[in-house]
């Protein structure tokens, strides 16, 4: 079975499009020690989506028990 490749490219607004529809989570966790001693330590947690997606899913993990979502 061949496998064909179909050459389409996705323009930036579509990729944006999908990124705020479906949502993406950046987690990063940092630590810099010298000699066994934590100097510094950075915890980030970065939420890209639209708010409407935001809501959605932050409802069904209870982060938004006096947030209304928006009627469609």
């Amino acid at each position: 079975m061949a496998v064909e490749k179909v050459n389409s490219s996705s323009s930036l607004a579509e990729v944006i499009d999908r990124i705020l529809d479906k949502g993406i989570v950046i987690d990063a966790w940092v630590r810099v020690s010298l000699v066994g001693i934590e100097l510094l330590s950075i915890e980030a947690r970065i939420v890209i989506a639209s708010v409407e997606t935001y809501l959605k899913y932050a409802e069904a993990v209870g982060l938004t028990a006096q947030a209304a979502v928006p009627s469609v």
